[in-house]
């Protein structure tokens, strides 16, 4: 006949303390018993600037090769697509602090294009990418 903490036989003298709790895993203990995982391929600021850099000049080859506006921002949303492609699998397979170079890059790349139509799109009124 057990009535908890509060009452009954076990809990009924001045030095009754309440049953222990178990831990709801909020805070972290010293004598957790859960594994860490290390991470097989740590990001680091080397591999991102190699991610960057390789989009960098991924993204220029591709945007000289247009001649105009217009084939400027096709030009670079094509080899920014390819770039984005490239980083999913890399973030999949391989070093993710390279992929995050390369969408930054990449992110910033379109941008500029986005800037360069706007522009002439403002100056001309005629949109310039048809």
């Amino acid at each position: 006949m057990t009535h908890g903490w509060h009452g009954g036989p076990e809990g009924t003298g001045p030095g009754a303390f309440p049953p222990p709790r178990t831990p709801s895993g909020l805070f972290p203990s010293s004598t957790s018993t859960r594994p860490s995982y290390r991470e097989p391929y740590p990001i680091t600021g080397a591999s991102v600037a190699v991610g960057a850099l390789v989009a960098f000049a991924w993204l220029l080859l591709f945007g000289l090769v247009g001649g105009g506006v217009a084939g400027y921002a096709w030009w670079t949303l094509l080899a920014g697509g390819l770039a984005w492609l490239a980083a999913a699998v890399l973030v999949r397979h391989g070093d993710r602090g390279v992929a995050t170079g390369v969408a930054i890059v990449t992110a910033g790349g379109w941008s500029i294009a986005a800037a360069v139509v706007a522009t002439r799109w403002a100056q001309t009124g005629d949109w310039p990418l048809w």
